[in-house]
């Protein structure tokens, strides 16, 4: 099962990529009548989001802000989500880095997946969406997990012989799910 569908929860929190206090560039109205707006990803789903901050509440990137159900402290309200190609070139920017970030955070999540990916057609494995994995590096890591499951990257890569760097695969494969270049979503929603 997918990590995405075994989550299927609305976002608690998001880190800010960009802070636009006087709006976006391309709003025509007057200044005063401009909304602040901070661009962020979610933590859990990596949803891209645009929200409108409280009044008087200056944003950060790479703050962590709460965006869940509850009291919110510094965001007012979500506006939705967003494409890639509506970021600012700061939340481009940091996009890769924040998703490292969070893959280093996380990574029993992900540690996880290599335990538990499972075959989405008689052909067609979860574990070959990952960019630089082929058949040999699959079969190897169902064989290395039958044995005993993966504990960290760390233990991943000394038992699976010539595996790309899994932390940097998981955050390639993140990135092409957000820019949408697959059909299959193994870790965004």
């Amino acid at each position: 099962m997918e990590i995405a569908q075994q989550q299927r929860k609305k976002e608690e929190y998001a880190i800010v990529l960009d802070f636009l206090p006087n709006g976006y560039h391309f709003d025509k109205r007057p200044s005063h009548k401009k909304t602040p707006i901070a661009q962020a990803i979610g933590k859990t789903h990596f949803v891209l989001l645009e929200l409108v901050p409280k009044k008087d509440i200056l944003l950060k990137p790479n703050q962590e802000v709460y965006i869940g159900d509850g009291k919110r402290d510094e965001v007012h309200h979500i506006i939705g989500k967003i494409g890639l190609q509506k970021l600012s070139e700061t939340a481009k920017s940091e996009l890769e880095y924040v998703i490292k970030d969070l893959v280093a955070k996380n990574n029993d999540l992900f540690i996880d997946f290599f335990n538990k990916a499972q075959p989405l057609t008689t052909r067609m494995h979860q574990l070959e969406l990952l960019p630089g994995l082929g058949k040999k590096h699959m079969w190897e890591i169902i064989e290395q997990r039958q044995v005993e499951p993966f504990k960290n990257f760390e233990d991943l890569k000394n038992r699976v012989k010539l595996l790309p760097d899994p932390e940097k695969v998981i955050v390639k494969r993140i990135i092409s799910e957000i820019e949408g270049k697959d059909k299959h979503r193994l870790f965004t929603e």
